[in-house]
């Protein structure tokens, strides 16, 4: 299968000096859902400015279903839909006139039929002929996709599509999202929010500090990263852990009511039975187990971590 997004040895250093990107290498699959993650600063915007053609390389190519983003930039362009994360509209404009007057800017022909499809898909057609000032927040980054998918891309870029949205809208989002994945377009949606990208996504990236620090299927990535805890819920309450117990990764919770075993999900053997085998060794006597894995946030949170250390340490 071709990428539909190629990103080649691409770097960025802004005149100042700061270098934004490092040799960065990425291809996304056709309707996939790829979410790249980064704390603020990382190089998240950087990377879809240079995809979408917006900023200019240092270094690398970019190939945009098989249109280079420099070189044949109209061609690459029509490719790709953007919604980015602050809301520019034209307040004074209807919605209606706003999508449809997006479209013309690709040089697309009129076809009313298809922007009253986004508008359903998207449940604006009711605000059709609402001005984009008398819009609600959620309202306005629904009209901001519609822009987006008025020249009929076939790559769609959502920077913090969810930003200063409430919970509810966030979910019928995602719901839309799904939709345009089902409909045959590749979607890379940025975020802060890992739920978002736990929900959503195919794939994940990772970057940090201008790097990328790991591509990853996402339920190969929780699998690999994730660590399972289980919580032994105990007859009588412990004080402290008896030294035979000292080589088990264990936690004292709740009062000595709880002890919380840490695992790694990847190894052959995961120790439970050897624990629970100690446990009634010792005289400790439990009445329930339950067990939880860790979620993508704590794996992020791990992985930054991790960057960041190995980065002050070279």
């Amino acid at each position: 299968m071709q990428p539909i997004i190629s990103v080649q040895n691409i770097g960025k250093t802004y005149a100042g000096g700061f270098t934004a990107l490092k040799s960065v290498d990425l291809e996304i699959n056709p309707g996939e859902i790829f979410a790249l993650l980064g704390p603020n600063g990382a190089g998240k915007t950087t990377l879809i400015s240079i995809i979408c053609g917006i900023v200019n390389p240092t270094s690398g190519t970019v190939l945009a279903d098989g249109h280079n983003i420099q070189r044949e930039f109209r061609a690459a362009r029509s490719k790709i839909g953007l919604v980015p994360q602050e809301l520019s509209t034209d307040s004074f404009e209807s919605v209606w006139a706003t999508v449809n007057f997006s479209r013309g800017l690709f040089g697309k022909a009129p076809n009313p039929e298809y922007i009253e499809k986004i508008l359903r898909q998207l449940s604006l057609w009711e605000k059709k002929d609402s001005r984009i000032m008398a819009l609600s927040g959620g309202m306005k980054r629904r009209v901001m996709i519609a822009k987006a998918l008025s020249h009929e891309p076939t790559i769609l870029f959502l920077d913090e599509p969810t930003a200063g949205v409430d919970v509810e809208l966030r979910r019928d989002m995602w719901e839309m999202v799904r939709g345009l994945r089902e409909s045959g377009v590749t979607i890379i949606l940025t975020t802060h929010y890992i739920e978002e990208a736990e929900e959503m996504a195919d794939r994940i990236g990772v970057i940090n500090h201008g790097q990328l620090v790991l591509v990853e299927e996402k339920n190969t990535l929780m699998h690999k990263l994730g660590k399972k805890q289980l919580a032994i819920q105990l007859q009588s309450p412990v004080q402290s852990l008896p030294e035979a117990l000292s080589a088990f990764d264990l936690e004292v919770a709740d009062e000595g009511n709880q002890l919380i075993y840490t695992f790694d999900t990847q190894r052959e053997h995961t120790g439970i039975a050897e624990l629970l085998r100690h446990l009634d060794q010792q005289g400790i006597e439990f009445k329930d187990l339950h067990s939880s894995e860790s979620s993508l946030e704590e794996i992020f949170v791990n992985l930054v971590h991790q960057n960041q250390t190995e980065q002050q340490a070279g």
